[in-house]
């Protein structure tokens, strides 16, 4: 009898349980369609469901606060239950992955898809950008972006892009170089304009690591960025996503002493969305005198008030401190002698830059038809860095306003009218100063010590490389401040006709006001010119294209475009006279003839989504030539002497070239162990060649000094690029990629005497992610950079012989690291 009323107690339980038990359901389905999507997985704590045939699901409320929602090839969804009687409608949106569903960010076609972009632009989202420890922008770029490619001077400092074979920058007497500043590209962040007023670009202070999102338009892009003469890189912060707050912490450690530490808060609301980052990393190096550490901290944040109206606001501030190793002639680099120019190490060469970074822009919709986005910001740079040569600081202020205005017009019949219109303006101001360094003669252990550099001192006696000492009060060698403004109008507009065909034309218009005040005085030149200041102006970019679409699948395009790159201040006082086999101070020699380099670039392509999506690709052709090339002049001491260099506009560059970008999405499964297994190739064929091009060499005095390069390969321009590699996703949460890099043998003088030899590198990397519970989800993951142990340039100077070589880790690089997110 006791029994029975046991057994009778167990059953009503479970019934009333049963009876008490709340179910959640819902429906899942594909929001550009509103087609189910059966199979979709729920997951919630360890365990989960999924959809039927018609995309319906239901659990059990009482038991799961919050579920997510995924299906491959779309976005993941992460649902917080809040009433367990609501009926749920979840519509998926495609991955990004998706070439029809990836937007660009200023253009004037009202279909801002890639696909019907007619120009090459290659966009890179966290699946491209975390395949490795997503501290250093080069390996994503250099694996995923044909045409492009980025190189940097030590651990995270001197990063330079060189698009489609143009590097720019003055030094060396074989040749131009691009060897210690970015030209001739800009780069924004979120928005605001990373390269200065002047058209330097400083990489430094970026936090890469809070990234998550890349955009790369090759090829002159004048009409709406204005002095753009080798394109553009758009980065964005991490986007956190709609209806999920959390809070996470990353650990990243490494060989060589990396270590990367990041706390990073997340909330996305309906109507706002903010990122609070900060991240701290450090190592020790790769080679000799190698070390970094750098501080980020970074704020974004999206507000929408109303209907009408949507403000972004972004914030960060860094602290970035990079040694610096000497380069390496090309014999050292041969035989593994890594000690490098030792002058380096003399001078704590190091790069130390200080950067707080501001903007707000606003958006608002007038009417259907207009919608203006009015962006003001400003940056506050401060540097100082020693080399060979000795010591510089620079302080500078940037501000500036972009504002443009998107206008939408129906014509009738399936015919519409879309523009981009608007202005962009910066200014800077700018002290650099620098100094003579001498041995501190109080210190007893001023003494070279293996791997023990001197301990010098800013100022004292000094002289000009090659030059007679002289002194000077305080030790400076220099003391320049500069006032550059540019300023740039833009139009473009699209007309779209039926069957999927669209005409760009456009123009853009910049000016570029600079001025020089040279404050350093020398009794020996009081006469000396002390101010210069110049205007170009009415440089005009235009750019007309033709795309059609076929089947919303694939399409093709042709495109005509034009942009130019001003001088930089550096460029215009020449510094020295000869005056009897010995050179001095200039008495006022202003290099006044100088014209804004000019490139106008013809290119051809095809883009598309095929196999329903699974193949994506993207192919194009460009000819670009550059006229009135940035070259040197050589100033001879005695005939084997450089005494000093200037620079002059010199001839043309003619770079043509091939590139070619696939992804296929080779498996997908729902319901199986491997969810995905995608694999993804990329192809650069690039011929470029100077054309009437004169080069000044050292050695001799006369005419016979002026050699022409015409027809002899760019220096630092690789013929062949290839990568390729693969991403494996699978329903536990392991994910895992490859990488294979190719490089072909570049020349590093523009004689063509002197060549790299070809490399590959081999990366890989493998994780687990999972979510623990209802509140904390879990990242693990260990990768290996340069398995085959291979020795490579990371970075290599162009045209400045002896020295050549910055070399990369000659080792395995190990790395892992765990990320903890608990979600509110």
């Amino acid at each position: 009898m006791m029994k029975f009323k046991f057994l009778y107690t167990i059953i009503i339980s479970l019934i009333f349980n049963i009876a008490c038990a709340q179910m959640l359901k819902g429906r899942v389905f594909d929001a550009s369609n509103n087609a189910p999507l059966p199979g979709a997985t729920i997951s919630f704590a360890s365990k989960g469901t999924s959809t039927d045939n018609t995309g319906m699901f239901s659990i059990n409320c009482n038991k799961v606060a919050a579920f997510t929602v995924s299906f491959v090839g779309f976005e993941t969804y992460r649902v917080v239950i809040k009433n367990c009687s609501d009926q749920l409608n979840i519509g998926l949106v495609h991955s990004k992955s998706d070439l029809n569903n990836i937007e660009i960010t200023s253009v004037s076609n009202e279909n801002k898809s890639i696909l019907y972009q007619p120009v090459s632009i290659t966009k890179l989202t966290p699946v491209e950008l975390k395949r490795g420890t997503g501290l250093f922008l080069d390996d994503a770029i250099n694996s995923n972006v044909p045409g492009v490619t980025m190189n940097r001077r030590a651990v995270s400092s001197g990063q330079q892009f060189n698009i489609r074979g143009y590097g720019n920058g003055s030094r060396g007497t074989r040749g131009i170089s691009s060897n210690f500043d970015g030209q001739g590209y800009k780069v924004y962040l979120n928005g605001i304009p990373v390269t200065d007023a002047e058209g330097i670009t400083t990489l430094d202070d970026i936090d890469y690591g809070s990234i998550g999102n890349v955009e790369v338009t090759k090829g002159p892009s004048g009409t709406l960025y204005g002095l753009a003469i080798a394109g553009v890189v758009n980065l964005h912060t991490i986007k956190p996503e709609k209806g999920k707050t959390s809070v996470g912490q990353e650990v990243l450690i490494g060989n060589y002493g990396l270590q990367r530490y990041t706390t990073q808060f997340q909330m996305g609301g309906e109507r706002s969305s903010i990122l609070i980052n900060y991240g701290h990393q450090k190592s020790d190096g790769f080679t000799i005198h190698n070390a970094s550490h750098k501080d980020f901290v970074n704020f974004a944040g999206d507000f929408q008030p109303n209907a009408k109206q949507s403000i972004t606001t972004y914030f960060g501030y860094s602290n970035s401190y990079d040694q610096r190793s000497g380069e390496l002639t090309i014999q050292q680099y041969n035989t593994n002698d890594f000690s490098g120019n030792i002058e380096y190490l003399k001078r704590n060469a190091h790069s130390q830059v200080y950067t707080a970074r501001a903007g707000i822009a606003h958006t608002y919709i007038f009417s259907d038809h207009v919608v203006n986005t009015t962006a003001v910001f400003g940056t506050g740079f401060n540097s100082n860095a020693s080399s060979a040569g000795g010591w510089s600081d620079k302080a500078a202020t940037n501000f500036g306003l972009r504002s443009a205005f998107d206008t939408k017009f129906s014509l009738g019949g399936n015919v519409k009218l879309n523009g981009n219109t608007g202005v962009e303006t910066q200014r800077q101001n700018a002290t650099t100063v620098g100094y003579g360094m001498i041995k501190d003669p109080n210190d007893p252990n001023a003494t070279w010590v293996y791997g023990n550099p001197y301990y010098w001192i800013i100022g004292g006696v000094f002289g000009p490389v090659g030059g007679t000492p002289s002194n000077t009060s305080n030790g400076e060698t220099s003391n320049v401040y500069t006032t550059s403004a540019t300023t740039s109008l833009f139009t473009e507009w699209t007309l779209s006709l039926p069957m999927n065909v669209s005409i760009t034309g456009g123009i853009g218009i910049s000016n570029m006001k600079i001025r020089l005040d040279d404050r350093f005085f020398n009794p020996a030149t009081p006469t000396k010119t002390r101010s210069y200041d110049t205007l170009y102006k009415f440089m005009f970019s235009p750019h007309v294209a033709i795309n059609k679409v076929f089947s919303d699948q694939f399409s093709a395009y042709s495109s005509y475009s034009r942009a130019y790159k001003a001088p930089v201040s550096s460029y215009f006082f020449i510094p020295y006279t000869v005056i009897s086999n010995s050179y001095v101070p200039n008495t006022g020699i202003i290099n006044s003839s100088l014209k804004p380099e000019k490139a106008d670039q013809l290119e051809v392509g095809s883009k598309g989504a095929l196999i329903n999506g699974k193949l994506s690709y993207q192919l194009a052709y460009f000819n670009i030539v550059y006229n009135n090339k940035i070259t040197n002049v050589n100033v001879l001491l005695n005939p084997t002497t450089t005494a000093y260099s200037y620079v002059v506009n010199g001839g043309k560059q003619v770079n043509q070239g091939f590139e070619a970008l696939v992804k296929y999405t080779a498996f997908q499964s729902s319901d199986g162990f491997f969810k995905s297994i995608t694999p993804f190739a990329n192809l650069t064929y690039t011929d470029a060649k100077y054309k009437e091009y004169p080069f000044h060499l050292a050695g001799t005095v006369n005419k016979d000094s002026i050699v022409n390069y015409n027809g002899n390969a760019v220096a630092g321009v690789a013929k062949v690029l290839a990568n390729f590699g693969f991403d494996i996703a699978s329903k536990p949460g392991i994910y895992a990629n490859m990488t294979y890099f190719y490089k072909d043998p570049m020349p590093i003088t523009s004689d063509g005497l002197n060549f790299t030899t070809s490399y590959s590198l081999v990366n890989a990397k493998l994780g687990y992610q999972h979510s623990l519970s209802n509140h904390f989800d879990l990242n693990i993951y260990f990768g290996v950079n340069n398995i085959g142990n291979t020795k490579y340039p990371l970075m290599v100077f162009v045209n400045q012989i002896p020295d050549a070589y910055i070399v990369g880790p000659i080792e395995a690089n190990y790395y892992g690291g765990v990320n903890l997110k608990y979600n509110f």
